[in-house]
């Protein structure tokens, strides 16, 4: 391994080891593999705005894998856990939660075919087992009769959407009793009473939210958990652009 190579490593590893979240040297490697092919893409595709090491060791790997750390009790009692990422882009955060927990059977879900692409690129490098990747908009993904309805343990987004409009998106996924985990910046207490409304629709329950601060930087970040309490009736999602254009 190069001394440079050998840098990055070590600066990966110590920002997970400041969070309490020790990475294996097999995890390691699979991240910072994982970080090159992020790069080298993104020189030829718009994947990230992030491409400093130490900002995408941050902002997107220890970011997206805190999950685990902060409520991983609540949502993954159990070894064997479908998720679903919607929306997932570059694939945060649900490729970071695939290297922290191998075990977890994941779907990659995104509407645009050349992120799908790269993502069954970083699934054959890393030599992931049980990823599955999706192109498709979530609202035709998750209408009545897919596969995908009301099939998973648990969905997680780190999409910029307004949560009504994100809860429309992502609980029609989610299993009567499995969690909706919704990724936000800062402060979400605004955002949490105009989905008051959509989440009594969709027959989702607001449970927990989770504020903190990411290890050693003063980035403010919040987790909402919503857990699926019964079923979303079946005109939910509606058709494609509807929950953008008139957010329940």
């Amino acid at each position: 391994m190069s001394e440079e190579r050998e840098k990055l490593k070590s600066s990966l590893s110590e920002i997970f080891e400041a969070a309490e979240m020790p990475l294996s040297e097999d995890s390691a490697e699979a991240f910072l593999s994982y970080f090159e092919l992020l790069v080298e893409r993104n020189k030829v595709m718009n994947l990230t705005a992030i491409t400093e090491p130490e900002a995408v060791f941050v902002k997107h790997f220890l970011d997206s894998a805190i999950l685990w750390k902060l409520c991983g009790e609540t949502v993954g009692g159990r070894d064997q856990i479908s998720v679903i990422d919607v929306g997932t882009g570059a694939g945060f955060p649900g490729v970071p939660l695939k290297l922290m927990r191998p075990e977890i059977s994941l779907t990659l879900l995104d509407a645009l075919k050349k992120r799908i692409g790269f993502l069954e690129e970083v699934r054959t490098a890393l030599s992931l087992s049980d990823v599955r990747t999706v192109h498709a908009r979530s609202e035709d993904a998750a209408g009545t009769g897919s596969e995908y309805r009301e099939s998973f343990d648990l969905a997680v987004s780190r999409a910029v959407s307004a949560l009504p409009v994100l809860s429309e998106y992502c609980l029609p996924f989610v299993k009567v009793g499995g969690y909706f985990i919704a990724y936000k910046s800062g402060e979400a207490e605004e955002e949490i009473k105009s989905a008051e409304h959509a989440l009594g629709i969709l027959g989702g329950r607001l449970e927990q939210v989770i504020s903190y601060t990411l290890p050693s930087t003063d980035i403010s970040r919040t987790l909402l958990l919503i857990r699926k309490i019964r079923e979303t009736p079946k005109q939910y999602p509606r058709k494609a652009g509807k929950p953008e254009k008139k957010p329940l």
